[in-house]
């Protein structure tokens, strides 16, 4: 009977064609029995290697004890080792090329020594009791881009801890899952959770591409923390890093002496920007690793979902380089063309697997087709950050608003392209740190001017097509910016401005999660019209969303000064009612409470291009939603008046 964990023919067959999916089964280290005896397996690729042994627990790390035996023609070493047992820690000890000595964890460990320590550890994950079957079920069956979005980004270890010290996944689902129950987010996205020794990268300097970091638990404990948020209607998506890893000794670097996970051209391999190693995807070992990882958290931890980091520095080979530090493909182009195939296969392949799941690009150049199927030309994700509306819109909000009406084009320009990609709309983490400062303390003004320039902007990108993506301490007013070493201020919502904010959010997500008109035809021309865009003497701008068939519309007005606008005049689809579903200057929000109606009747004054108008108080610095109510159609009176018609006709 073959041995499950011995690496076969087809396996390594595979595995070098760069179509092994499934790699972790084999590779790595894997609790077995052969020949009556209990120990592990240990198998590791290093093709240019001289010599490997495992040490560990089981061996007083002593590199004579277990040598590995190379399969032939195949660069994958392995070995059994009797009385090796679950949990014991090892690394593989190398002799490279050219005779150089390396010691590395192993790149297929499921688990590593809690940082900053290094070692890999032998670990088989004790069996779990899933119990999100109904909430796999409606995955698999979902059309995210018809449906609300509304995810909450964050980094587990700065959230919340206990008296300084990190919690366990554990506990911080406990408490996680009431909050975005309360706050009405649909799903949770997860800064890096692959193991990482600096904690300083947030996890985007990665060693451990199937090693769930230890600093937070067990992958028990977070197949707990998943399951709790599935079992509550909450989706959980993982930040993932293919693009690059980092340079430390015990990590993929020369991993067997010889640039085996990157380059040999120093000019593809070398990432300037972040000290970093670009993988080189001209390696077919490497798309089995990768996929394999990618595959690994879908199908081991029931992740709804990766968002992929760096696209960019996987399709640009000259980006952020200068001329001389980058090399052009064979055609003298800049194109990445081997990243650009390895893009479109990890899609396909995901998709197959996983209906349902959510493949989110972060990708902040023009390129074209991101989210287009792979079959059709396109690489293949199904979302992709909307990196242009972001740094428009911050910098437009963090004007002083006397200004405003000159930049008013970075608030109108994102309706040029906001169908050509199915967009998410982001205010992430990146957006408030090194010297950025957090949201609310980007908006000019006083205190009362930061919070309703906040409240205003958060209205704005709800309304505005596309999925939405908030990071946390946001959603409350987090003053100072997010630091990962201490936990978000909870503090602050002892105090006002900050307690009516997080009750705003609350109270904008309930409204988005309701209304269809704000999501259903996100990505479609449908979905949006302009009713006066270019007022940028007043700043403000005014359209309209519609949800499937026009069935629903909601009439969107955004008031960008600390000027209210009297009897302001807009257009509007029909005649009617036009009924306030939020207002973000009300007082239980920490605004001023300028008066406006609660209700307006249409008129039928022509406007805009349309044959009916309202007039309407626009209060300061502040969003208001409208949702129509068409006239209902008098049966009697319709009758009466196609008599009179008829009558009139005679």
């Amino acid at each position: 009977m073959p041995n499950k964990n011995y690496p076969g023919d087809y396996d390594r067959y595979l595995f070098h064609q760069g179509r092994h999916y499934e790699s972790y089964n084999f590779l790595g280290a894997h609790l077995t029995q052969e020949k009556g005896k209990k120990g592990v397996r240990f198998t590791v690729w290093a093709p240019n290697a001289e010599e490997i042994s495992v040490i560990g627990d089981f061996n007083d790390w002593n590199k004579s004890k277990n040598p590995m035996q190379k399969i032939k023609d195949s660069g994958i070493w392995t070995t059994f080792v009797e009385g090796a047992e679950n949990e014991m820690y090892y690394k593989y000890w190398i002799r490279g090329y050219r005779g150089v000595i390396r010691v590395k964890t192993d790149p297929y460990a499921r688990r590593q020594e809690k940082a900053p320590k290094t070692a890999s550890q032998i670990y088989e994950a004790k069996d779990y009791s899933w119990n999100d079957k109904k909430w796999l079920k409606k995955r698999k069956k979902s059309n995210h881009l018809r449906e609300p979005i509304s995810i909450y980004e964050m980094h587990l270890g700065s959230w919340k801890q206990d008296d300084g010290e990190l919690m366990n996944y554990r506990d911080i689902a406990d408490e996680l899952v009431p909050y975005i129950n309360k706050m009405g987010f649909t799903h949770v996205e997860l800064m890096p959770l692959t193991e990482y020794p600096f904690p300083g990268s947030w996890g985007y300097q990665t060693t451990g591409y199937f090693a769930l970091t230890s600093r937070y638990g067990t992958p028990e404990d977070f197949m707990y923390f998943v399951d709790q948020l599935h079992q509550n209607d909450i989706g959980v998506i993982m930040d993932w890093v293919p693009s690059h890893f980092c340079k430390d000794d015990h990590g993929l670097r020369l991993f067997d002496g010889s640039q085996l996970y990157e380059s040999s051209d120093p000019r593809r391999a070398e990432n300037i920007q972040w000290d970093t190693l670009n993988f080189d995807f001209a390696q077919n070992e490497v798309w089995s690793f990768l996929i394999s990882s990618a595959n690994y958290w879908v199908e081991k931890f029931h992740i709804d979902g990766l968002r992929v980091d760096a696209v960019s520095n996987m399709l640009y080979l000259n980006y952020e380089k200068e001329d001389g530090q980058w090399a052009a493909n064979e055609y003298g182009g800049f194109e990445n063309l081997e990243a650009i195939e390895f893009i479109k296969e990890l899609n396909t392949e995901m998709f197959e697997r996983y209906p349902g799941i959510l493949m989110v690009a972060e990708e902040s150049s023009a390129w074209p087709l991101v989210t287009a199927p792979a079959h059709e030309g396109g690489l293949g994700f199904n979302f992709k950050w909307n990196m242009g509306w972001m740094n428009d819109t911050l910098d437009y909000m963090e004007k002083d608003p006397v200004y405003r009406k000159w930049e008013h084009n970075k608030l109108t320009f994102s309706s040029m392209y906001s169908q050509s990609e199915n967009y998410m709309l982001p205010l992430s983490h990146d957006e408030v740190v090194h010297g950025k400062k957090s949201l609310v303390d980007k908006m000019p003004g006083d205190y009362w001017r930061k919070f309703a320039n906040l409240r205003l902007l958060f209205s704005y990108m709800y309304a505005h097509p596309g999925k939405k993506l908030l990071f946390m301490g946001a959603e409350f007013g987090q003053f100072i910016e997010w630091n990962y070493k201490q936990s978000l201020d909870w503090l602050l919502l002892d105090y006002d401005k900050h307690q009516l904010t997080q009750d705003f959010m609350q109270e904008l997500n309930q409204v988005y999660l309701k209304e269809k008109a704000l999501w259903e035809l996100d990505h479609e021309d449908q979905g949006f019209r302009w009713i006066e865009a270019d007022d940028n003497e007043q700043s403000v701008i005014s359209f309209i969303r519609s949800s499937e068939n026009g069935s629903q519309k909601l009439i969107i007005l955004l008031n960008f000064t600390p000027n209210p606008r009297d009897n302001y005049r807009i257009g509007v689809p029909g005649p009617g009612n036009y009924e306030l579903i939020l207002n973000t200057d009300q007082k239980v929000f920490g605004g001023s409470n300028y008066e406006t109606a609660a209700r307006v009747k249409a008129e039928a004054k022509p406007f805009h291009g349309f044959d009916y108008s309202i007039s309407i108080n626009l209060p300061p610095l502040a969003g208001i939603y409208l949702k129509y109510k068409p006239a209902k159609t008098d049966k009697n009176k319709k009758k009466k008046t196609e008599t009179e018609v008829e009558n009139n006709r005679k």
